[in-house]
């Protein structure tokens, strides 16, 4: 569930983990409180990634900001607790627009190999055209990964129950992070959405699924029937057989992925407004996986390139265009 991003994309934008030469230095951290409200739709989310009411500490820092943005290192805790603390903190980036009144907001996940400049680059273009954006890092990854990039600890690895737990602990992460952007002042809390490529657009139609205050979400090279997907993808060839050599079978796979499938929930998405961007010859999210969940969800706009999941890099700017203006939308 990787996307290899062509250098004509522009990856040399401003990104929050590149700041400008001339930049100030950072200001002292900030810290605040944000209390997680349940709305009155909390007994209908599905049971794995409800969430009780909660106040929750977080620390805000300043990194630098450009005439259009603010950019912040935000941490808080993750709701849920795994068993290596490190993991158990979620690190993002905040950028904030400098426009005037509130405005639309949306998370954004990144893809399973971890290219954090892919993701920064979506949250500056949102945030340059006036879409606040968190770009949230998801369990075992980057600064939450035990023993740094070369820990052995990842989100996808041959203990696949762990690779459930966090996605489910993903899920609820993004939740949080739904909370600490709807108690910003500058934010219109009622435009609340969530976004991602591959991996993070999975996780985003789960997270869409979940939280009630997302009313839209833009899936990029993403679908259902995450069995399917798991078993079939490129990078996952050596857990299977690992799987297999323990003596299971494909169905007791699908049996365990099946409560983290976006197809399960996929009729939460039908009263949500929702942009689906997919490859045709999609060779890691199999094409008939982006349309098992477009169907579940109710049929929404969706918008098929004529490319795989790794060419699909040639179409990675209107594709970005059009996730804007959905967001921008009214």
């Amino acid at each position: 569930m990787n996307l290899v991003v062509l250098t004509t994309v522009g990856l040399l934008a401003v990104a929050p983990g590149d700041p400008p030469r001339d930049a100030p230095a950072p200001k002292p951290i900030e810290h605040g409180r944000v209390a997680f409200k349940p709305t009155a739709a909390e007994p209908g989310v599905p049971e794995l990634f409800r969430l009780p009411a909660a106040t929750f500490d977080y620390d805000r820092e300043r990194v630098y900001e450009t005439d259009k943005l603010e950019v912040w290192r935000v941490r808080f805790p993750s709701p849920i607790v795994s068993p290596d603390p490190v993991n158990n903190v979620v690190h993002a980036e905040y950028l904030r627009p400098k426009l005037a009144g509130k405005r639309p907001a949306v998370v954004v996940l990144h893809i399973l190999g971890a290219d954090f400049a892919l993701s920064r680059y979506m949250a500056v273009r949102f945030a340059n055209e006036g879409v606040a954006a968190i770009f949230v890092q998801l369990p075992y990854y980057g600064d939450r990964r035990p023993g740094g990039e070369k820990g052995e600890a990842r989100f996808l690895s041959a203990d696949i129950e762990r690779s459930m737990r966090s996605m489910r602990q993903g899920v609820c992460d993004v939740r949080r992070a739904a909370a600490w952007l709807a108690s910003r002042e500058e934010i219109d809390a009622d435009r609340l959405g969530v976004t991602g490529i591959s991996l993070g657009g999975i996780v985003s139609a789960l997270a869409a699924e979940a939280e009630p205050r997302f009313g839209r979400v833009a899936t990029f090279l993403a679908g259902g029937d995450l069995g399917h997907i798991l078993w079939t993808m490129p990078e996952a060839a050596k857990y299977r057989k690992l799987w297999i050599e323990s003596g299971r079978t494909r169905d007791d796979f699908t049996t365990l992925t099946r409560p983290f499938d976006p197809l399960t929930y996929a009729d939460r998405l039908r009263g949500k407004r929702m942009l689906m961007i997919a490859g045709n010859v999609d060779e890691v999210i199999p094409p008939v996986c982006a349309r098992k969940l477009w169907e579940a969800a109710g049929k929404p706009p969706i918008v098929w390139y004529d490319c795989g999941h790794f060419s699909a890099a040639a179409y990675f700017l209107p594709a970005m265009r059009r996730s804007i203006d959905f967001f921008l939308a009214d």
